[in-house]
């Protein structure tokens, strides 16, 4: 019987109707059929603060790194705030890329992003460079969607050229944590 691989679909934005939410929802849709995408809000996640981790990681930040470290792969839907990541996508990687045994090291991830004119692509730039200190094992290509308010409708992605770049990415990361395991081994 074949094994269902899961990956974490992160939003970094916390609007009701975020483009980029509707991005790991079409991510659901789109999957093989042996990948689940399970989306993980960010919206219990505190501002990071040394001083609450010396206490220990809060629950919801405990919770959040159990979620990547259960995961196979990971989907980060990134939207553009100000020609970068959101703060609170960032906010989010400060916390669970804290630690020796942070569960982003060599984690399979994808990047996507729907946003204005630039597709999101400045932001894209910036999580890239924030993902590479932890050593997160980052898929190409990405999806990027300008005027991504031109591409979804009713809450759904619905322009074909983007749904069948969703669904190439998704497929490229599942190849690339067949791959992951095989090289872990074999």
């Amino acid at each position: 019987m074949p094994t269902t691989l899961t990956l974490l679909g992160i939003s970094g934005s916390l609007r009701r109707h975020s483009h980029n939410t509707v991005l790991l929802r079409a991510c659901q849709e789109l999957a093989p059929a042996d990948v689940e995408v399970v989306i993980r809000r960010l919206h219990d996640v505190p501002l990071y603060d040394r001083d609450l981790e010396e206490h220990g990681f809060p629950a919801p930040v405990r919770e959040l790194r159990e979620a990547i470290g259960a995961a196979d792969g990971l989907l980060l839907a990134t939207p553009e705030y100000n020609r970068s990541v959101s703060g609170v996508l960032k906010n989010a990687i400060d916390w669970v890329s804290r630690g020796k045994d942070s569960p982003l090291e060599d984690r399979p991830t994808a990047v996507l992003s729907a946003a204005g004119r630039g597709g999101g692509r400045r932001a894209q730039a910036h999580l890239t460079e924030i993902l590479e200190h932890k050593r997160v094992d980052l898929l190409a290509p990405t999806v990027c969607i300008p005027r991504a308010w031109e591409h979804i409708d009713d809450g759904r992605l619905v322009t074909e050229t983007y749904r069948r770049e969703v669904a190439a990415l998704l497929t490229a990361c599942r190849a690339r944590i067949l791959e992951q395991r095989a090289e872990t081994t074999g």
